[in-house]
């Protein structure tokens, strides 16, 4: 199968090109050259600026790929542009949307692909009308669109996000014994996925005329309260969770910068069903545990030259504990 993908370079995209590649399928990239690449030898390149969008569509002319996978489309004139690009020289368009089109309090948990389109942020919202186009190019023009919605994906070449303050540092934080910031009372719920299990999900859609027409949510099946999501993260870096509980108006307000994504998706129970993709396709969901994961993930950021935890954002959430506890005892 002959395989492309605009972006590639990226934290989904690489695990997905990599497997593609040990199953001894032809891979091409296309993007700006700017990131690192950190696939194994095999996958070819092409350079350019999809935003430069005239230049993007003539770059594959006479070009013809079993399967597209757009996962750098975040406006509108993005996915035209697409559609143009690829109109007759593709067999199958996977477009990477997110569950963001969904972010808000939803009507149903686990939330299923029928869920209302109810986006509160500027992303979600240009994801829903990405969706929009494609669905209409296919109902039009019979174009082969497949829409994958992931939620929180991570693993090796990314960080272990929290839901308040800078990525990583918490779990420096954690192995000191100081105390780490959890909106509200950490009750709310989550689910994860590695990449690699997201990886599968994505050969596993490729190529299968079923799927055409269709959206899936492919996220973790493994659900955990914030509480213990921290918890698991603190065993296995060998530290202990001191949980300072904040409600989210008062980070919002305090420190708007560490809690941008705060009032999204972070702020509501975020579990979705993805049995639809396993009925669909042989995916067979979650294989890599949180545990698993964050262990792999770990072990991967302590690999490079930067330090975990910054000093000033040590400090910095030293300061907002001090605050709150101050207001406590007022």
């Amino acid at each position: 199968m002959k395989v492309l993908f605009i972006g590639g370079t990226g934290l989904i995209s690489t695990a997905t090109a990599r497997q593609l590649l040990e199953q001894g399928h032809e891979v091409t990239l296309f993007n700006r050259g700017k990131s690192e690449n950190r696939l194994p030898e095999g996958a070819q390149e092409i350079h350019g600026d999809r935003k430069k969008y005239d230049e993007f569509e003539r770059t594959f002319d006479g070009m013809h790929f079993d399967c597209v996978v757009d996962m750098v489309a975040f406006s509108p004139d993005d996915t035209a542009s697409a559609i143009r690009a690829f109109k007759g020289k593709t067999g199958h368009f996977i477009h990477c949307s997110t569950v963001c089109v969904y972010s808000g309090p939803v009507e149903t948990i686990p939330t299923p692909e029928t869920e209302p389109f109810h986006a509160i942020g500027g992303y979600g919202q240009n994801k829903i009308r990405c969706e929009q186009i494609l669905n209409q190019a296919h109902e039009e023009d019979k174009f082969p669109v497949t829409i994958v919605r992931p939620s929180h994906s991570y693993g090796e070449g990314g960080d272990i996000i929290r839901a308040f303050g800078p990525t990583n540092g918490y779990i420096e934080r954690m192995r000191q014994g100081k105390p780490v910031i959890v909106p509200d009372g950490g009750e709310g719920v989550w689910a994860s996925l590695h990449v690699d299990d997201l990886a599968r999900g994505f050969t596993a859609l490729m190529g299968r005329h079923k799927t055409i027409g269709e959206a899936y949510n492919i996220t973790g099946d493994e659900a955990m309260t914030w509480r213990n999501y921290h918890q698991q993260v603190a065993e296995v870096a060998g530290g202990a969770f001191h949980p300072v509980f904040i409600p989210r108006e008062v980070l919002s307000q305090w420190e708007p910068e560490w809690a941008r994504s705060l009032n999204e998706i972070l702020a509501f129970t975020s579990v979705f069903d993805n049995s639809k993709i396993k009925r669909d396709t042989d995916y067979q969901g979650q294989t890599i545990s949180w545990k698993e994961g964050v262990a792999r993930n770990l072990s991967w950021l302590e690999g490079r030259d930067k330090p975990l935890l910054k000093h000033e954002d040590n400090e910095r959430e030293d300061q907002i504990i001090a605050r709150w506890q101050k207001m406590m005892e007022s």
